[in-house]
Protein backbone atom coordinates (compact mmCIF):
# COMPACT_ATOMS: atom_id res chain seq x y z
CA UNK A 1 0.00 0.00 0.00
CA UNK A 2 1.25 3.28 -0.76
CA UNK A 3 0.38 7.43 -1.13
CA UNK A 4 1.61 9.24 -3.75
CA UNK A 5 0.99 13.46 -3.03
CA UNK A 6 -0.07 14.94 -6.42
CA UNK A 7 -1.21 18.31 -5.21
CA UNK A 8 -1.88 20.49 -2.13
CA UNK A 9 1.53 19.45 -1.05
CA UNK A 10 3.06 22.47 0.37
CA UNK A 11 0.59 24.72 -0.76
CA UNK A 12 -3.01 24.50 -0.72
CA UNK A 13 -4.56 23.93 -4.35
CA UNK A 14 -4.98 21.39 -6.60
CA UNK A 15 -5.50 18.66 -3.84
CA UNK A 16 -4.65 15.41 -5.39
CA UNK A 17 -3.94 12.37 -3.29
CA UNK A 18 -3.16 9.25 -4.69
CA UNK A 19 -4.10 5.62 -2.53
CA UNK A 20 -2.75 2.20 -4.26
CA UNK A 21 -3.23 -1.28 -2.91
CA UNK A 22 -4.25 -4.73 -4.17
CA UNK A 23 -3.46 -3.46 -7.97
CA UNK A 24 -5.98 -0.38 -7.69
CA UNK A 25 -5.12 2.68 -7.96
CA UNK A 26 -7.64 5.19 -5.93
CA UNK A 27 -7.72 9.41 -6.41
CA UNK A 28 -8.80 11.22 -3.12
CA UNK A 29 -9.47 14.77 -4.99
CA UNK A 30 -9.11 15.93 -8.40
CA UNK A 31 -8.61 19.38 -7.56
CA UNK A 32 -7.78 23.24 -9.84
CA UNK A 33 -3.97 24.26 -9.31
CA UNK A 34 -4.52 27.88 -8.93
CA UNK A 35 -1.56 30.44 -9.27
CA UNK A 36 0.08 32.21 -12.08
CA UNK A 37 -1.89 31.76 -15.19
CA UNK A 38 0.82 30.22 -16.84
CA UNK A 39 1.57 27.64 -14.30
CA UNK A 40 -1.89 27.20 -14.04
CA UNK A 41 -2.50 25.66 -17.57
CA UNK A 42 0.67 24.03 -17.50
CA UNK A 43 -0.12 21.68 -14.03
CA UNK A 44 -3.55 21.24 -14.63
CA UNK A 45 -3.04 19.56 -17.83
CA UNK A 46 -0.10 17.67 -16.94
CA UNK A 47 -1.40 14.17 -14.25
CA UNK A 48 1.68 12.38 -12.98
CA UNK A 49 -0.25 9.60 -13.08
CA UNK A 50 -2.24 7.77 -16.03
CA UNK A 51 -5.81 8.80 -15.67
CA UNK A 52 -7.15 6.09 -17.30
CA UNK A 53 -5.41 3.91 -15.03
CA UNK A 54 -7.71 5.12 -12.01
CA UNK A 55 -10.45 2.47 -10.51
CA UNK A 56 -12.14 5.42 -8.29
CA UNK A 57 -11.96 9.15 -7.37
CA UNK A 58 -13.11 10.31 -3.76
CA UNK A 59 -14.34 13.93 -3.76
CA UNK A 60 -14.46 15.29 -0.18
CA UNK A 61 -16.49 18.49 -1.26
CA UNK A 62 -16.90 20.53 -4.28
CA UNK A 63 -14.79 23.80 -4.27
CA UNK A 64 -12.52 24.01 -7.33
CA UNK A 65 -9.33 23.39 -5.54
CA UNK A 66 -10.60 20.59 -4.94
CA UNK A 67 -12.68 18.95 -7.83
CA UNK A 68 -11.90 21.40 -10.33
CA UNK A 69 -9.42 18.90 -12.41
CA UNK A 70 -12.00 16.37 -13.14
CA UNK A 71 -12.81 17.52 -16.36
CA UNK A 72 -9.56 16.87 -17.72
CA UNK A 73 -9.28 13.67 -15.65
CA UNK A 74 -12.25 12.77 -17.94
CA UNK A 75 -10.76 14.33 -21.00
CA UNK A 76 -7.47 12.16 -20.56
CA UNK A 77 -9.12 8.85 -20.02
CA UNK A 78 -10.90 8.51 -16.43
CA UNK A 79 -14.54 6.62 -17.12
CA UNK A 80 -15.07 5.29 -13.67
CA UNK A 81 -16.93 6.40 -11.08
CA UNK A 82 -16.72 9.99 -8.19
CA UNK A 83 -17.92 9.07 -5.10
CA UNK A 84 -19.12 12.08 -2.78
CA UNK A 85 -22.26 12.94 -1.09
CA UNK A 86 -25.08 13.51 -2.45
CA UNK A 87 -25.14 17.43 -1.92
CA UNK A 88 -21.28 16.97 -3.28
CA UNK A 89 -22.18 15.61 -6.09
CA UNK A 90 -24.93 17.93 -6.75
CA UNK A 91 -22.90 21.16 -6.53
CA UNK A 92 -20.04 19.69 -8.27
CA UNK A 93 -21.39 19.15 -11.39
CA UNK A 94 -22.99 23.38 -11.13
CA UNK A 95 -19.58 24.13 -10.40
CA UNK A 96 -17.73 22.35 -12.58
CA UNK A 97 -20.33 23.46 -15.90
CA UNK A 98 -19.48 26.82 -14.41
CA UNK A 99 -15.75 26.53 -14.26
CA UNK A 100 -15.53 25.65 -17.82
CA UNK A 101 -17.96 28.74 -18.69
CA UNK A 102 -15.63 31.01 -16.83
CA UNK A 103 -12.64 29.22 -18.80
CA UNK A 104 -14.14 30.18 -21.93
CA UNK A 105 -15.03 33.66 -21.66
CA UNK A 106 -11.86 34.40 -19.81
CA UNK A 107 -9.91 32.86 -22.43
CA UNK A 108 -11.94 34.76 -25.31
CA UNK A 109 -10.97 38.21 -23.13
CA UNK A 110 -7.62 37.03 -22.66
CA UNK A 111 -7.48 36.60 -26.64
CA UNK A 112 -8.94 39.12 -27.82
CA UNK A 113 -6.40 42.24 -25.69
CA UNK A 114 -3.74 39.52 -27.18
CA UNK A 115 -5.39 39.93 -30.62
CA UNK A 116 -4.83 43.96 -30.24
CA UNK A 117 -1.61 43.42 -29.55
CA UNK A 118 -0.70 40.83 -32.49
CA UNK A 119 -0.16 37.89 -30.19
CA UNK A 120 -1.89 34.38 -30.70
CA UNK A 121 -4.75 33.26 -28.72
CA UNK A 122 -4.74 31.40 -25.88
CA UNK A 123 -6.87 28.09 -25.09
CA UNK A 124 -9.60 27.59 -22.01
CA UNK A 125 -7.94 25.14 -19.33
CA UNK A 126 -11.51 23.78 -20.36
CA UNK A 127 -14.92 24.17 -21.68
CA UNK A 128 -18.44 23.79 -20.23
CA UNK A 129 -18.91 20.74 -22.56
CA UNK A 130 -15.96 18.93 -20.89
CA UNK A 131 -16.87 19.74 -17.99
CA UNK A 132 -20.43 18.31 -18.57
CA UNK A 133 -18.70 15.40 -19.10
CA UNK A 134 -18.14 14.36 -15.33
CA UNK A 135 -21.47 14.04 -14.18
CA UNK A 136 -22.63 10.83 -15.39
CA UNK A 137 -19.54 9.67 -13.09
CA UNK A 138 -20.77 11.46 -9.99
CA UNK A 139 -22.38 8.62 -7.43
CA UNK A 140 -24.13 10.32 -4.16
CA UNK A 141 -23.30 8.21 -1.21
CA UNK A 142 -24.82 9.63 2.21
CA UNK A 143 -23.19 10.32 5.24
CA UNK A 144 -21.94 7.09 7.67
CA UNK A 145 -22.88 4.82 4.83
CA UNK A 146 -20.30 2.12 3.90
CA UNK A 147 -18.95 1.70 0.30
CA UNK A 148 -16.48 -0.03 -1.77
CA UNK A 149 -14.61 2.24 -4.25
CA UNK A 150 -12.37 -0.79 -4.67
CA UNK A 151 -11.51 -3.85 -4.23
CA UNK A 152 -10.22 -4.36 -0.79
CA UNK A 153 -11.24 -1.07 0.38
CA UNK A 154 -14.60 0.01 2.80
CA UNK A 155 -15.21 4.05 3.02
CA UNK A 156 -17.90 6.20 4.54
CA UNK A 157 -18.24 10.19 4.52
CA UNK A 158 -18.21 11.59 7.75
CA UNK A 159 -18.99 15.51 8.56
CA UNK A 160 -16.38 17.89 8.27
CA UNK A 161 -18.59 21.07 8.63
CA UNK A 162 -16.67 22.85 5.94
CA UNK A 163 -19.54 23.62 3.17
CA UNK A 164 -22.78 22.16 2.12
CA UNK A 165 -21.83 18.03 1.72
CA UNK A 166 -18.32 18.33 3.12
CA UNK A 167 -16.92 15.27 4.13
CA UNK A 168 -14.02 13.95 5.90
CA UNK A 169 -13.31 10.43 4.34
CA UNK A 170 -12.25 7.56 6.49
CA UNK A 171 -10.68 4.27 4.59
CA UNK A 172 -10.40 0.80 5.77
CA UNK A 173 -7.48 -0.87 3.67
CA UNK A 174 -6.85 -4.49 3.17
CA UNK A 175 -4.35 -6.19 1.64
CA UNK A 176 -2.51 -9.72 1.92
CA UNK A 177 -4.73 -9.99 5.05
CA UNK A 178 -3.01 -6.56 6.52
CA UNK A 179 -5.33 -4.05 7.80
CA UNK A 180 -4.88 -0.49 7.50
CA UNK A 181 -7.25 2.33 8.51
CA UNK A 182 -6.80 5.83 6.57
CA UNK A 183 -8.30 9.05 7.37
CA UNK A 184 -8.61 11.98 5.10
CA UNK A 185 -9.86 15.21 6.53
CA UNK A 186 -10.82 16.85 3.38
CA UNK A 187 -10.57 20.53 4.17
CA UNK A 188 -11.74 21.17 8.34
CA UNK A 189 -14.29 23.19 9.15
CA UNK A 190 -15.42 24.96 12.38
CA UNK A 191 -17.55 24.93 15.27
CA UNK A 192 -20.58 26.88 15.51
CA UNK A 193 -20.72 28.56 11.88
CA UNK A 194 -24.15 29.40 10.15
CA UNK A 195 -26.35 27.15 8.36
CA UNK A 196 -24.06 23.62 8.39
CA UNK A 197 -23.52 21.02 11.20
CA UNK A 198 -20.13 20.80 13.23
CA UNK A 199 -17.18 19.03 12.06
CA UNK A 200 -17.29 15.57 13.66
CA UNK A 201 -13.05 14.70 14.89
CA UNK A 202 -11.50 11.63 13.95
CA UNK A 203 -11.95 8.55 15.64
CA UNK A 204 -8.78 5.79 16.02
CA UNK A 205 -6.70 5.83 12.67
CA UNK A 206 -3.45 4.28 11.51
CA UNK A 207 -2.81 7.61 9.50
CA UNK A 208 -4.13 10.86 9.31
CA UNK A 209 -3.91 12.92 6.08
CA UNK A 210 -4.98 16.52 7.19
CA UNK A 211 -4.90 20.21 6.16
CA UNK A 212 -3.08 22.94 7.52
CA UNK A 213 -4.45 25.94 5.47
CA UNK A 214 -4.51 28.14 9.10
CA UNK A 215 -1.98 25.96 10.66
CA UNK A 216 -0.30 29.29 11.80
CA UNK A 217 -2.73 31.22 13.87
CA UNK A 218 -6.23 30.73 15.57
CA UNK A 219 -9.36 32.55 14.20
CA UNK A 220 -11.95 34.90 16.24
CA UNK A 221 -14.87 33.74 16.84
CA UNK A 222 -17.63 34.08 14.65
CA UNK A 223 -19.89 36.31 16.34
CA UNK A 224 -16.74 38.36 17.05
CA UNK A 225 -16.06 38.47 12.81
CA UNK A 226 -19.75 39.30 12.32
CA UNK A 227 -19.19 42.41 14.53
CA UNK A 228 -16.22 43.69 12.45
CA UNK A 229 -18.18 42.96 9.05
CA UNK A 230 -21.17 44.78 10.27
CA UNK A 231 -18.95 47.39 11.45
CA UNK A 232 -16.77 47.51 7.79
CA UNK A 233 -20.17 47.73 6.28
CA UNK A 234 -22.00 50.72 8.65
CA UNK A 235 -18.85 53.04 8.03
CA UNK A 236 -18.67 52.52 4.34
CA UNK A 237 -22.21 53.02 4.07
CA UNK A 238 -22.11 56.41 6.25
CA UNK A 239 -19.24 57.77 3.37
CA UNK A 240 -21.72 56.70 0.94
CA UNK A 241 -19.51 53.98 -0.79
CA UNK A 242 -20.12 50.27 -1.78
CA UNK A 243 -18.98 47.30 -0.08
CA UNK A 244 -17.48 44.75 -2.99
CA UNK A 245 -17.11 41.52 -1.43
CA UNK A 246 -14.86 38.58 -3.77
CA UNK A 247 -16.54 35.52 -2.58
CA UNK A 248 -16.76 31.86 -3.33
CA UNK A 249 -19.64 31.08 -4.64
CA UNK A 250 -20.54 27.64 -2.60
CA UNK A 251 -20.56 27.68 1.35
CA UNK A 252 -19.15 31.38 2.22
CA UNK A 253 -21.60 33.16 -0.41
CA UNK A 254 -24.12 31.90 1.84
CA UNK A 255 -22.92 32.52 4.75
CA UNK A 256 -22.39 36.06 4.52
CA UNK A 257 -26.29 36.33 3.28
CA UNK A 258 -27.11 34.43 6.24
CA UNK A 259 -25.11 36.86 8.69
CA UNK A 260 -26.81 39.97 6.32
CA UNK A 261 -30.20 38.80 7.08
CA UNK A 262 -28.79 39.06 10.69
CA UNK A 263 -27.62 42.62 10.41
CA UNK A 264 -31.25 43.58 8.60
CA UNK A 265 -33.57 41.82 11.29
CA UNK A 266 -31.30 43.71 14.26
CA UNK A 267 -31.94 47.03 12.09
CA UNK A 268 -28.72 47.73 11.05
CA UNK A 269 -29.56 47.88 7.28
CA UNK A 270 -33.06 48.99 6.74
CA UNK A 271 -32.36 50.74 3.44
CA UNK A 272 -29.04 49.26 2.08
CA UNK A 273 -29.34 47.09 -0.87
CA UNK A 274 -27.68 44.02 -0.81
CA UNK A 275 -26.87 42.13 -4.09
CA UNK A 276 -25.74 38.38 -4.93
CA UNK A 277 -24.19 38.86 -8.32
CA UNK A 278 -22.93 35.35 -9.22
CA UNK A 279 -24.85 32.87 -10.94
CA UNK A 280 -23.31 30.25 -9.59
CA UNK A 281 -23.72 31.25 -6.27
CA UNK A 282 -27.63 31.78 -7.00
CA UNK A 283 -28.05 28.30 -8.09
CA UNK A 284 -25.78 27.34 -5.60
CA UNK A 285 -28.54 28.71 -3.38
CA UNK A 286 -30.92 27.00 -4.73
CA UNK A 287 -29.18 23.61 -3.94
CA UNK A 288 -28.72 24.27 -0.41
CA UNK A 289 -32.28 24.66 -0.19
CA UNK A 290 -32.63 20.69 -0.96
CA UNK A 291 -29.96 19.65 0.84
CA UNK A 292 -31.39 20.25 4.73
CA UNK A 293 -29.94 16.85 6.15
CA UNK A 294 -26.60 18.95 5.86
CA UNK A 295 -28.43 21.73 8.06
CA UNK A 296 -27.29 22.74 11.89
CA UNK A 297 -30.64 22.31 14.25
CA UNK A 298 -30.43 26.56 14.79
CA UNK A 299 -31.23 27.08 10.91
CA UNK A 300 -33.90 23.96 11.06
CA UNK A 301 -35.75 26.00 13.79
CA UNK A 302 -35.82 29.13 11.89
CA UNK A 303 -37.16 26.88 8.25
CA UNK A 304 -39.86 25.35 10.80
CA UNK A 305 -40.39 28.90 12.14
CA UNK A 306 -41.29 29.70 8.30
CA UNK A 307 -38.34 31.85 7.84
CA UNK A 308 -36.03 31.15 4.85
CA UNK A 309 -32.70 30.77 5.96
CA UNK A 310 -31.32 32.41 2.56
CA UNK A 311 -33.84 35.12 1.49
CA UNK A 312 -34.96 38.68 3.31
CA UNK A 313 -36.30 41.56 1.76
CA UNK A 314 -33.42 44.24 0.83
CA UNK A 315 -31.50 40.87 -0.89
CA UNK A 316 -31.75 39.94 -4.55
CA UNK A 317 -29.98 37.50 -6.49
CA UNK A 318 -28.71 38.42 -10.05
CA UNK A 319 -28.45 36.39 -12.93
CA UNK A 320 -28.23 38.63 -15.63
CA UNK A 321 -25.10 40.39 -17.01
CA UNK A 322 -26.91 43.29 -18.23
CA UNK A 323 -28.05 43.84 -14.36
CA UNK A 324 -24.42 43.26 -12.93
CA UNK A 325 -23.32 45.96 -15.32
CA UNK A 326 -25.72 48.40 -13.92
CA UNK A 327 -24.98 47.73 -10.68
CA UNK A 328 -21.35 49.74 -11.71
CA UNK A 329 -22.87 52.49 -13.15
CA UNK A 330 -24.49 53.36 -9.89
CA UNK A 331 -23.46 55.36 -7.25
CA UNK A 332 -25.48 54.62 -3.86
CA UNK A 333 -24.42 52.51 -1.04
CA UNK A 334 -24.81 49.01 -1.27
CA UNK A 335 -23.09 45.70 -0.81
CA UNK A 336 -22.17 43.57 -3.39
CA UNK A 337 -21.40 39.60 -3.38
CA UNK A 338 -19.94 38.43 -6.20
CA UNK A 339 -17.72 35.47 -7.32
CA UNK A 340 -14.77 34.27 -7.65
CA UNK A 341 -13.31 34.12 -4.25
CA UNK A 342 -9.74 34.96 -4.73
CA UNK A 343 -10.67 38.09 -7.54
CA UNK A 344 -9.10 35.73 -10.28
CA UNK A 345 -12.55 35.56 -12.41
CA UNK A 346 -16.07 36.13 -13.08
CA UNK A 347 -18.06 39.07 -12.37
CA UNK A 348 -16.21 40.43 -9.35
CA UNK A 349 -13.36 41.44 -11.59
CA UNK A 350 -15.64 44.30 -13.27
CA UNK A 351 -16.85 45.42 -9.91
CA UNK A 352 -13.31 45.60 -8.07
CA UNK A 353 -12.38 47.82 -11.32
CA UNK A 354 -15.25 50.02 -10.71
CA UNK A 355 -14.62 50.47 -7.43
CA UNK A 356 -11.30 50.20 -6.69
CA UNK A 357 -10.41 54.26 -7.04
CA UNK A 358 -13.13 55.13 -5.26
CA UNK A 359 -11.96 56.22 -1.84
CA UNK A 360 -15.82 55.92 -0.59
CA UNK A 361 -15.66 52.26 -1.34
CA UNK A 362 -14.21 49.02 0.56
CA UNK A 363 -13.14 45.97 -0.70
CA UNK A 364 -13.73 43.22 2.11
CA UNK A 365 -11.37 40.55 1.74
CA UNK A 366 -13.43 37.66 3.69
CA UNK A 367 -10.87 34.19 2.84
CA UNK A 368 -7.69 32.95 2.50
CA UNK A 369 -6.28 34.44 -0.70
CA UNK A 370 -3.65 32.38 -3.01
CA UNK A 371 -0.08 33.97 -3.99
CA UNK A 372 -0.15 36.07 -6.99
CA UNK A 373 -3.61 36.13 -7.41
CA UNK A 374 -5.84 39.57 -7.37
CA UNK A 375 -7.55 39.21 -3.92
CA UNK A 376 -3.70 38.02 -2.43
CA UNK A 377 -2.34 41.30 -3.67
CA UNK A 378 -5.40 43.10 -2.58
CA UNK A 379 -5.32 41.43 0.76
CA UNK A 380 -2.00 42.57 1.06
CA UNK A 381 -3.02 46.27 0.22
CA UNK A 382 -0.76 47.11 -2.58
CA UNK A 383 -0.99 49.90 -4.05
CA UNK A 384 -1.52 49.62 -7.25
CA UNK A 385 -3.45 46.36 -9.09
CA UNK A 386 -3.81 44.89 -12.24
CA UNK A 387 -7.48 44.41 -13.42
CA UNK A 388 -7.92 42.79 -16.80
CA UNK A 389 -3.99 43.64 -18.38
CA UNK A 390 -5.15 47.73 -16.79
CA UNK A 391 -3.06 49.08 -13.74
CA UNK A 392 -5.67 50.87 -11.48
CA UNK A 393 -4.69 53.04 -8.21
CA UNK A 394 -6.04 51.33 -4.98
CA UNK A 395 -7.93 54.17 -3.42
CA UNK A 396 -11.06 51.90 -2.17
CA UNK A 397 -10.61 50.77 1.91
CA UNK A 398 -9.15 47.19 1.99
CA UNK A 399 -10.92 45.07 5.40
CA UNK A 400 -9.83 41.74 5.90
CA UNK A 401 -12.05 39.73 8.16
CA UNK A 402 -9.99 36.45 8.87
CA UNK A 403 -13.09 35.32 11.32
CA UNK A 404 -15.37 34.52 8.33
CA UNK A 405 -13.01 31.57 7.41
CA UNK A 406 -14.63 28.09 6.99
CA UNK A 407 -11.66 26.37 7.48
CA UNK A 408 -10.59 25.44 11.05
CA UNK A 409 -7.66 28.10 13.05
CA UNK A 410 -4.72 26.33 14.52
CA UNK A 411 -6.20 25.30 17.84
CA UNK A 412 -9.20 23.66 16.46
CA UNK A 413 -6.71 21.74 14.36
CA UNK A 414 -4.59 20.96 16.78
CA UNK A 415 -7.71 19.38 18.62
CA UNK A 416 -8.36 17.46 15.47
CA UNK A 417 -4.91 16.18 15.70
CA UNK A 418 -5.09 15.17 19.05
CA UNK A 419 -7.93 13.06 18.78
CA UNK A 420 -5.32 10.50 16.79
CA UNK A 421 -2.61 10.78 19.45
CA UNK A 422 -1.45 7.89 20.35
CA UNK A 423 -2.85 5.53 17.83
CA UNK A 424 -1.75 7.10 14.30
CA UNK A 425 1.46 5.96 13.30
CA UNK A 426 1.59 9.10 10.82
CA UNK A 427 0.06 12.37 10.28
CA UNK A 428 0.48 14.33 6.85
CA UNK A 429 0.06 18.12 6.61
CA UNK A 430 -1.38 18.66 3.09
CA UNK A 431 -3.17 21.76 1.98
CA UNK A 432 -0.93 24.60 4.10
CA UNK A 433 1.74 27.02 2.75
CA UNK A 434 5.37 26.23 4.28
CA UNK A 435 4.75 28.87 7.18
CA UNK A 436 1.61 27.82 8.08
CA UNK A 437 2.53 23.98 8.28
CA UNK A 438 5.89 24.99 9.75
CA UNK A 439 4.00 26.56 13.01
CA UNK A 440 1.31 24.02 13.06
CA UNK A 441 3.79 20.91 13.58
CA UNK A 442 5.76 23.31 16.07
CA UNK A 443 2.48 23.27 18.22
CA UNK A 444 1.63 19.85 17.69
CA UNK A 445 5.58 18.73 18.91
CA UNK A 446 4.97 21.08 22.11
CA UNK A 447 1.63 18.73 22.55
CA UNK A 448 3.11 15.80 22.27
CA UNK A 449 2.06 14.81 18.74
CA UNK A 450 4.78 13.47 16.95
CA UNK A 451 5.74 11.75 13.34
CA UNK A 452 4.10 14.48 11.65
CA UNK A 453 4.85 14.82 8.00
CA UNK A 454 4.92 17.54 5.29
CA UNK A 455 5.31 15.96 1.89
CA UNK A 456 6.64 17.57 -0.65
CA UNK A 457 5.04 17.33 -4.41
CA UNK A 458 5.19 13.48 -5.89
CA UNK A 459 6.26 12.42 -2.16
CA UNK A 460 5.23 8.46 -2.35
CA UNK A 461 4.81 6.74 0.94
CA UNK A 462 4.36 3.20 1.72
CA UNK A 463 2.02 2.81 4.81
Amino acid sequence: MKITFHGAAQTVTGSQHLIEVNGSRLLLECGMYQGRRADTYERNCNFGYEPRELDAVILSHAHIDHSGNLPNLVNNGFSGPIFATPATAHLADLMLRDSGHVQEAQAANISYHRARRGEPPVEPLYTEEDAAQVKPLLRGIPYDQTFEPAPGVTARFIEAGHILGSASVYLELEEKGRKVRLWFSGDIGRRQLPILRDPVLPGEVDYLIMESTYGDKPHRSPEAAFDEMREVILRTVARGGKVVIPSFAVGRAQELVYNLQRMHQDGDLRHIPIYVDSPLAVNASEIFKQHPECFDEETLKLIRRGHPALEFDLLTYIQSLDDSKALNLRKDPMVIISASGMAETGRVVYHLRYSIEDRRNTVMIVSWQAPETLGRRLAEREPYVKIMGETYTRRAEVATIGGLSAHAGQDFLLEYAGAVKGCAKQIFLVHGEPDAATALREKMAEKGIKNVVYPEQQTVVEI
